[in-house]
């Protein structure tokens, strides 16, 4: 898969935008590339995690549920089974648009689809989730250590739970 073009400028703001709170004990940080909107360092006892927002513009990124089976494929199993028989996804409403929560652990990294190589991981946690924006998707993407993750569950939801059309984000 080619690197998608970069996402035109002004796109993902104004009415296109979302907007939301992020947790206070995270870190906003420079983006490390220009398909991301927003990184944070995310602190964690068990070592730091990360978490993502990309925004790529009208008709790009992928749906919801094809970001899921891409994410979940970025982990292995110890057992050798599919990341997909692990993968957990919830779809809820924040305010009048539709997110789908995602939920995957086990070894990530390696042959990763996007993002290139690099050491394999064990006992790694993606929580994501993808909102539907009023142009195209929102795609948010919290990653570490399955101990820093876990315990970062209610502020990456609480996070989402902010989530508001318009202005862009923090």
């Amino acid at each position: 898969m080619g690197a998608l073009p970069p996402v035109p400028a002004g796109a993902g703001t104004g009415s296109a935008a979302l907007s939301w709170e992020a947790p206070g004990d995270w870190e906003e940080v420079p983006p490390s590339s220009n398909m991301r909107r927003a990184q944070y360092r995310v602190p964690g006892a068990a070592g730091d995690a990360e978490c993502v927002v990309f925004y790529f513009g009208p008709g790009q990124g992928g749906d919801a549920m094809s970001n899921a089976y891409r994410w979940a494929d970025m982990f292995t199993q110890p057992d050798g089974s599919s990341s997909r028989e692990v993968l957990k996804t919830e779809p809820i409403t924040v305010g009048d648009m539709a997110v789908l929560l995602i939920e995957v652990t086990g070894t990530y990294g390696g042959g990763r689809p996007m993002g290139g190589g690099g050491q394999a991981k064990l006992g790694q946690m993606l929580l994501g989730a993808v909102a539907e924006g009023s142009d195209a998707n929102w795609f948010f993407k919290l990653t570490g250590p399955q101990e820093t993750v876990e315990h970062q569950r209610g502020a990456f939801r609480a996070m989402m739970d902010s989530l508001k059309p318009g202005s862009g984000g923090d």
